[in-house]
């Protein structure tokens, strides 16, 4: 079945446009109460990250949930990987973070766990959809649910993430530039790097409800890479307002992506004997990741776009590490989720491992040169499936013969077509980029 509200990472949108609304939020907290209720005694976690419109919809959907007769746990404003762990430990029927995690502040969402800490089964969303669709009921008044905070879950937290480590890892000397994004690691991620050893200067962890992911964090990377190279930093660590991506600045200032962070981490895993199969990657994971690893013998295979499709194919294969070049990273043998504190402690132990930096470790990946374009499209009919499009796509590929790849594909999260061309020789790549943006622009017209 087609979900109606439900994309590829839970229901998102621009606040105060449906279903972003007060009124959908309460309805949706009643739906999923009920979904989950429907298995007996219900408790529920409700986090959100630092935008401002996350108290309004925190308030609805704490209406909803109890008026389904599900008790809430309130967490405030914490990472969502965060809430995952937490749904985990305090053994809840769900999580439910308020997020729209890399976006700006005037757009929200919802994300959910199941009480494993994975993301929700599409029998279960197909459920609540179900459940937003018939009318809403009240239970008893003796049976409705009551709400309580957890008032201790930043320090569960930061010490589950210091966990992930050796516990005689000790970071001293290392010189760390952290960028919060004005998000929900501003308080956690400091205290864990701090409390490992490492010196910290922390940018963009002034949150205000409006200037979330504003010029910072890990898709607004120019203030973190000034600062390391100011600082003389060893190297820099930006996160998402979410917590859940992670990129990295090396001493020279140079951004590094996720298939980088993830072959790092792979390596070192793969050279301790502890790495379980293979890596799983995306479909716009750089040809140079997937080479670099056959350089080992690992295996790598690709998921479709989105970190639930990550997690699918490594709970499929039972293998432990996966994630995307965007900065999700999923380290199963911590976690259930992509986690960016944890994945940026793993990448910093390899480091220790090798004794190398940041700059040293990253070379033995070489990327193929890739352009990514976003073209803006007001919906309607789907241009990537347009026959000029299409058409387009093989006549590229085949001029390429078999030096690169062509991938076009609608944004889960966003009104985009993402137009990504990748090869061996830059300029052939950005002329034939550019080229088949420019025709999914016309067509969008």
């Amino acid at each position: 079945m087609t979900k109606k509200y439900f994309g590829t990472d839970g229901i998102r949108g621009r606040v105060g446009v449906y279903p972003i609304t007060p009124d959908f939020m309460l309805k949706l907290g009643w739906a999923a109460g009920m979904a989950f209720r429907s298995k007996g005694a219900c408790r529920i976690l409700v986090g959100k990250d630092t935008r401002i419109s996350g108290y309004m919809f925190e308030s609805a959907l704490e209406a909803g949930l109890s008026a389904a007769g599900a008790d809430v746990m309130l967490l405030g404003p914490m990472p969502t990987p965060a809430i995952a762990y937490l749904t985990r430990t305090f053994h809840a029927e769900a999580g439910i973070v308020i997020s729209a995690s890399h976006n700006p502040h005037d757009d929200n969402g919802i994300k959910f766990f199941s009480g494993d800490g994975t993301k929700l089964p599409d029998d279960v969303e197909l459920m609540i959809e179900e459940l937003l669709d018939a009318p809403m009921t009240v239970v008893e008044s003796d049976k409705l649910g009551k709400v309580s905070r957890i008032n201790d879950a930043p320090g569960r937290y930061i010490e589950f993430c210091k966990s992930s480590v050796p516990s005689s890892t000790k970071f001293g000397g290392l010189k760390i530039v952290l960028d919060c994004a004005h998000g929900a690691t501003y308080k956690v991620a400091p205290s864990v790097f701090k409390e490992l050893g490492a010196e910290v200067i922390v940018l963009s962890a002034q949150p205000n409800g409006l200037n979330i992911n504003d010029n910072c964090g890990s898709t607004h990377m120019g203030q973190l890479q000034a600062a390391v190279v100011a600082e003389g930093a060893d190297l820099g660590i930006a996160f998402d307002g979410d917590g859940d991506r992670v990129l990295m600045v090396d001493h020279t200032g140079a951004v590094v992506d996720g298939d980088e962070l993830l072959f790092i981490i792979a390596r070192d895993l793969h050279e301790r004997g502890k790495l379980q199969g293979g890596v799983v990657g995306t479909l716009m994971s750089n040809l140079g990741l997937e080479l670099a690893l056959a350089d080992l013998g690992i295996p790598f295979v690709r998921a479709n776009v989105g970190d639930r499709y990550v997690i699918a194919e490594l709970l499929e294969r039972n293998w432990l590490v996966g994630g995307e070049n965007s900065g999700h990273i999923v380290c199963f043998q911590h976690t259930t989720t992509g986690d960016a504190i944890i994945a940026a402690l793993q990448v910093l132990l390899a480091l220790r491992r090798r004794d190398e930096s940041l700059a040293q470790s990253r070379q033995a990946l070489r990327k193929c040169p890739q352009v990514l374009l976003n073209v803006r499209f007001a919906g309607g009919v789907n241009p990537v499936e347009h026959p000029a499009v299409k058409d387009a796509c093989a006549r590229v590929t085949e001029a390429m013969n078999g030096r690169g790849r062509v991938l076009l594909r609608k944004s889960g999260t966003e009104p985009l077509v993402r137009v990504m061309v990748e090869g061996d020789d830059e300029n052939m790549v950005r002329g034939y980029a550019e080229e088949l943006a420019k025709l999914v622009s016309e067509v969008c017209a």
